[in-house]
């Protein structure tokens, strides 16, 4: 009877680890998918390398891990980057010297050359504003 109650009680408190584990690495993606957004780059790949317990967290016993991310700035070379956490908080970023991302997306000019009204290649007889001829 007793043995029952303490491995029911061992199985709760390893889920509720197994849990904590789950909400850190929710939690540490959807950093890493706003920092390499912010960094205008592409995330490839999200992992846990290291998971230590820990005390001192909000609820006494927590963990300590880091998270691995790869990511690109041109779709060919790929980079690693690290992030800390200590039970719900980021503690550390870590990323390597990158070249600045491509631009692939460069950014277009929009109208005419020479003053016209616009249009690209329309006849001048189309301009509402009055100042074409």
């Amino acid at each position: 009877m007793m043995t029952d109650v303490l491995l029911m009680l061992a199985v709760g408190v390893i889920a509720a680890f197994f849990w904590q584990l789950r909400q850190m690495a929710e939690q540490a993606k959807v950093f890493a998918e706003q920092e390499c957004h912010k960094q205008n780059v592409q995330l490839l790949a999200f992992a846990q390398e290291t998971a230590k317990p820990s005390l001192g967290g909000h609820s006494g016993i927590c963990w300590k891990t880091k998270y691995l991310l790869e990511f690109s700035t041109d779709g060919i070379n790929q980079y690693q980057a690290s992030v800390w956490m200590h039970g719900k908080r980021i503690t550390k970023i870590q990323w390597p010297i990158f070249p600045e991302p491509e631009w692939h997306q460069a950014p277009t000019a929009k109208g005419s050359i020479g003053g016209g009204c616009g249009g690209g290649g329309s006849s001048k007889g189309n301009c509402s504003s009055g100042s074409c001829r």
